[in-house]
């Protein structure tokens, strides 16, 4: 951590914020946009996520060895209508990411499973417009765990969506990522002062594995590819 950044959490402390959450006792992983589209710099939204990937691997299978359920979000666009015009007037390297096209599928490294839902979205948050909130609500998720990309854009707006809908959101440093330094570090500060809480991997998963050994946690349903 740098000296301007600790002199910066010593005043937002000092201000009310950092505040700490507490997990509840029936986590789950959310995984935003580790779709080849972001992984694979062949397509235009993408960049090198190699160690952001292989990190989410590991959290994604300690996940998996305690029954916790697992969620994957793609962006993926209709072939051929309007849908979410604006963000494409401000992205446009994203409009190839089009239902049934590589891009949008799940990176094979993330061993995606069949019965762990992918969650088809046109926006930023994995909440907007989606079914995530009511699957994660019927499954009794109290707390998740966020991984993917990118930490300034897709990650921050779903743990800015999970805290309003009052579930505590850690989000793992090391299983996130970003196409530049500034960005991603200016992200997690925001996130980890007002919204949600950045963890390091080796927490995340020594937070799973302690919840695990005490509770039983539902089997999510599937969700295909668009």
């Amino acid at each position: 951590m740098s000296a301007g950044t600790a002199g910066v959490r010593e005043r937002y402390a000092a201000g009310g914020l950092l505040g700490k959450l507490t997990p509840g006792s029936t986590p789950a992983v959310i995984v935003v946009d580790l779709q080849y589209g972001f992984t694979d710099p062949e397509f235009a939204p993408g960049f090198d996520l190699d160690i952001v990937v292989a990190a989410t691997r590991s959290l994604v299978d300690t996940a998996r060895a305690h029954r916790i359920p697992v969620y994957f979000t793609t962006i993926a666009f209709p072939q051929h209508d309007g849908a979410a015009a604006t963000w494409l007037q401000k992205m446009p390297a994203l409009s190839g990411l089009r239902s049934g096209h590589r891009s949008t599928e799940i990176d094979a490294r993330m061993g995606r499973h069949e019965g762990e839902p992918l969650i088809v979205k046109q926006a930023a948050s994995a909440f907007a417009h989606t079914a995530l909130a009511d699957l994660l609500a019927e499954a009794g998720i109290d707390t998740v765990f966020v991984a993917g990309a990118t930490t300034s854009g897709c990650v921050r707006a779903t743990v800015v969506d999970a805290c309003a809908a009052n579930l505590p959101a850690f989000v793992v440093r090391e299983c996130v990522g970003d196409r530049e330094i500034p960005p991603h570090d200016a992200s997690l500060l925001d996130i980890d002062a007002k919204y949600g809480e950045v963890v390091t991997l080796e927490a995340a998963t020594t937070m799973l594995a302690a919840i695990a050994g005490t509770t039983e946690v539902a089997e999510p349903h599937a969700k295909g590819l668009p």
